[in-house]
């Protein structure tokens, strides 16, 4: 059988799936995985890949099917210490943070295991939790509060679970622990410093008065930041408080006014809660100029490309040629925009 032959079988058993309850407009896309697919018996693949690529495809496709009822639910991802004991005044401070942002409209997603976040999951209640466990050694058990819960889930692979608790997240918290949150944190951070993560508010928790992230902070000041290895501009895609109302206001606000955003070709578009005024948009010319390639930050409708999100047909919508660089300076035109 020749590569045309074969072509056309694909493109047959595609057309055959979409029209039988599948979705016809993923019908390219699923034809090139398909082909790709078919490569991989290529000489040079193992059967130790194999079972990497197929491990992590199923666990994909499941945690596309458990967040696809909850969409349009905002959700905060949670890491902190699985060793954080319950008398632990971290513990209670967690579990406060959980039930407050879940007052505030968000649901809750954390790696379903014990300390911080059986405490989160505690405070946010079961059915407002995710939990994305990890299958170890040594067979990390789910905590109580999510144990048996058809929004938990096992995941192989550490970094196909990482995808998740960034891809479903619309903010990111942390409190204090080890390797792992220090992974996540820094991970988040550089998604969003470089745009491979849409905006989102990411602030770091700990008891009053204690010092765990305020010597993270001055590490990253001192070490990173000193050295220029980082910008100045990078410092406003976190913050650090020891005040569960701060932290809680620090995710609420991101959306006062600020929705979401999407590139339509060469043009950044901020989709919005509410318009903004004639005064807000020089305001934000004047102040935001640097991250403008060319024209001006303008008032502009709904764009044929977005007919896929019918939810936002009548969002209001600013646009400008954004450089793709600053992404701490798009930070705080969205802080900005908040203001008013």
């Amino acid at each position: 059988m020749d590569k045309k032959e074969i072509q056309e079988k694909i493109r047959d058993l595609v057309r055959w799936v979409t029209g039988n309850g599948g979705n016809g407009e993923h019908e390219d896309h699923l034809r090139e995985m398909m082909g790709t697919v078919v490569r991989l018996s290529d000489p040079y693949v193992t059967h130790a890949d194999i079972k990497i690529i197929h491990a992590a495809l199923k666990d994909m496709r499941y945690a596309f099917k458990l967040f696809a009822p909850y969409r349009t639910m905002r959700k905060v991802s949670v890491f902190g210490s699985a060793r954080t004991v319950s008398s632990d005044p971290i513990y209670r401070h967690a579990a406060a943070f959980s039930e407050q942002i879940v007052k505030a409209g968000f649901m809750v997603i954390t790696g379903a295991g014990e300390g911080i976040m059986c405490a989160v999951q505690k405070g946010a209640g079961r059915q407002k939790s995710f939990g994305m466990n990890i299958l170890l050694p040594f067979e990390q058990a789910a905590n109580q509060f999510i144990e048996n819960d058809p929004k938990l889930m096992s995941f192989k692979y550490f970094f196909t679970r990482k995808l998740f608790f960034m891809k479903e997240a619309n903010a990111i918290a942390l409190f204090p622990g080890g390797f792992g949150t220090h992974d996540e944190g820094f991970e988040a951070l550089t998604l969003l410093q470089t745009g491979k993560s849409e905006p989102l508010p990411v602030v770091f928790i700990d008891v009053p008065g204690g010092t765990y992230w305020k010597s993270w902070q001055s590490y990253v000041e001192n070490e990173i930041l000193s050295r220029n290895l980082i910008s100045q501009e990078d410092m406003h895609l976190f913050k650090v408080t020891d005040q569960v109302d701060v932290a809680v206001a620090e995710i609420t606000n991101f959306y006062k006014n600020y929705h979401s955003i999407r590139f339509i070709k060469e043009m950044l578009v901020i989709r919005l809660q509410h318009p903004v005024s004639d005064k807000m948009l020089k305001d934000l010319n004047e102040t935001f100029s640097d991250i403008v390639v060319d024209g001006k930050i303008v008032k502009t409708g709904v764009s044929p490309e977005e007919a896929d999100e019918q939810a936002l047909m009548s969002a209001p919508r600013i646009a400008f040629h954004f450089n793709r660089r600053n992404f701490g300076r798009l930070r705080q035109m969205i802080n900005r925009i908040n203001l008013y």
